[in-house]
């Protein structure tokens, strides 16, 4: 109740940082996806680059967090951005192009080839097979690494209010430094919440984005 009582005093504190927070997660995941989806089709056509990129993704996702900012503080100040939300947006782009380029390669190379020779029998280039045929196909997968990027840099966002990013996290921050259980289990919460509803959302999109005969046919194969 402690805790309930600490958001509804603080209402408008709370609703401003998970605005902050939203903006810095959505930002970052708008910009992850214009990079991640081109470079995830463009591996498809050159297998040889694909594991150097995919090789390079996962080194990204094994330095923590804390590590990472860290790294970009002494490079971003040399431009006068330091601290704040740009290095906490190019930490979450950068953490974000894993599952966003896996997934768009991994569900554009499962297209059925049944499929795609039908395209090439209608007379369709690649391009317009790409656009046309394996694109659509490969939206529902291309959704599920959006959605796990976004879940992630939900919680990982809130690491960057030690960077005065801003978010939820500063809730949590603050709370440790003051001893303030209540402040802590409130930022906790409701980065919890947010990343429950980023998720249900997200899952929602990606089932009313996926053909019916997809739908029918994981139903059978589960």
């Amino acid at each position: 109740m402690s805790t309930l009582c600490f958001i509804s005093e603080n209402m408008e504190r709370v609703l401003y940082l998970t605005w902050e927070h939203i903006w810095i997660v959505g930002s970052s995941l708008v910009i992850a996806m214009i990079i991640g989806i081109p470079l995830g089709v463009l591996i498809t056509r050159h297998k040889n680059l694909a594991q150097r990129v995919l090789n390079t993704a996962n080194v990204l996702m094994t330095i923590p967090s804390i590590a990472l900012f860290g790294i970009m503080l002494p490079i971003l100040a040399v431009m006068g951005f330091g601290l704040g939300k740009l290095p906490a947006v190019i930490a979450l782009v950068l953490y974000s192009q894993l599952p966003i380029i896996r997934n768009t390669y991994t569900a554009i190379l499962n297209v059925p080839p049944a499929v795609t020779d039908a395209g090439r029998g209608m007379g369709m280039n690649r391009w317009r097979l790409l656009r046309e045929v394996e694109i659509p196909l490969a939206v529902p997968v291309i959704l599920a690494g959006l959605r796990t990027a976004a879940v992630m840099n939900i919680g990982i966002a809130a690491i960057a209010a030690y960077i005065g990013a801003g978010g939820l996290g500063v809730l949590i921050s603050q709370g440790i430094s003051r001893t303030y259980e209540e402040m802590i289990i409130a930022g906790a919460v409701l980065v919890s919440l947010l990343a429950i509803i980023v998720d249900g959302a997200m899952a929602l999109l990606e089932r009313w984005v996926t053909p019916r005969g997809l739908q029918v046919q994981r139903r059978q194969n589960g």
